[in-house]
């Protein structure tokens, strides 16, 4: 295809390198030199020699990149591509609950933007979430923000008391718990995978609930040979490519994040063209924000 061709040749001109979040449209998971979560994917712009990254994702996700690589260009295919769930909360709303809890530390989600970072004492993923909190000393309060369902999830598996943050991810509540047992009546054997963005009754009846990298780490090593899926339905697109001998089944077709199919292998060129659209992060907000993310690999690298 001469638009992939146009690609490759410029990705090299550009000495750069294109990275794909788990939920983009599988013919730019396709084009990706690397696939995943969003802090691996940020990870791996830190550690890619290349001066260019591609990050073909959301903003909050190339903000982390630039946070963890100042020196690189770090371009997001299409500006418009935000996070609703990121933009539930506001540096200003962060400080203001803040200042109504003076002795409580901050945990927030990496799907937030670098202010909300910056703000914050740790960051944390869907897959360290747990061991983050289950970190702080028992004496002080926590705020957790911006997903209250992952605030849910935290606060279970630790048995602390949380002040949530009433944010949500608006791709994982639209899975309910109808679309699970009617998923389980017609696959009844199938093992059922959910994020711990889904709702607190989602979780409570689905098999697994793990992160996007958790998922496909766990479809790998299962004997399974059958999954029901809730979460953002791009995942499933990677589940069938490293797992060809097993069937994958999204626990409803609405589980759809539009912002997250807003780039597409053109807007990856243009990109690559023109050098745009550049991320940067103001360098007093970037520094904040890098040390909430290394707090939070200080307790327990993400897996």
């Amino acid at each position: 295809m001469e638009l992939l061709e146009e690609i490759r040749k410029l990705k090299q001109v550009r000495k750069a390198v294109i990275l794909a979040h788990n939920y983009q449209p599988g013919q730019v998971q396709d084009i990706a030199d690397f696939v995943g979560d969003s802090f691996g994917l940020s990870r791996q712009a830190a550690a890619t020699d290349a001066g260019t990254i591609v990050f073909c994702g959301v903003l909050f996700m190339a903000e982390t990149a630039a946070i963890l690589s100042p020196q690189k260009t770090i371009l997001l295919p299409d500006k418009l591509a935000g996070c609703p769930l990121a933009d539930m909360i506001t540096a200003e709303q962060l400080r203001k609950l803040k200042a109504e809890h003076p002795n409580a530390l901050v945990v927030c989600y990496v799907n937030s933007s670098a202010e909300v970072k910056a703000e914050s004492d740790y960051c944390c993923t869907s897959a360290n979430a747990v061991e983050v909190v289950g970190s702080i000393p028992a004496e002080r309060e926590i705020i957790f923000v911006p997903d209250q369902y992952l605030g849910q999830f935290c606060m279970s598996g630790t048995g602390r008391e949380l002040i949530l943050w009433p944010g949500y991810c608006p791709t994982h509540v639209v899975i309910t718990v109808d679309d699970i047992k009617q998923a389980k009546a017609k696959y009844p054997e199938a093992v059922v995978m959910a994020h711990p963005e889904c709702t607190g009754q989602v979780a409570e009846c689905v098999d697994e609930l793990l992160s996007t990298g958790q998922m496909l780490r766990y479809a790998k090593k299962s004997r399974s040979k059958r999954f029901i899926v809730g979460t953002e339905i791009g995942i499933i697109h990677t589940l069938k490519k490293q797992n060809p001998d097993k069937e994958f089944f999204p626990a409803t077709d609405r589980a759809i994040c539009p912002n997250m199919k807003l780039i597409t292998l053109e807007k990856i060129l243009w990109s690559l063209q023109d050098l745009q659209h550049k991320i940067t992060v103001p360098e007093s907000v970037r520094i904040r924000a890098e040390n909430a993310l290394d707090r939070m690999l200080a307790v327990l690298p993400t897996k």
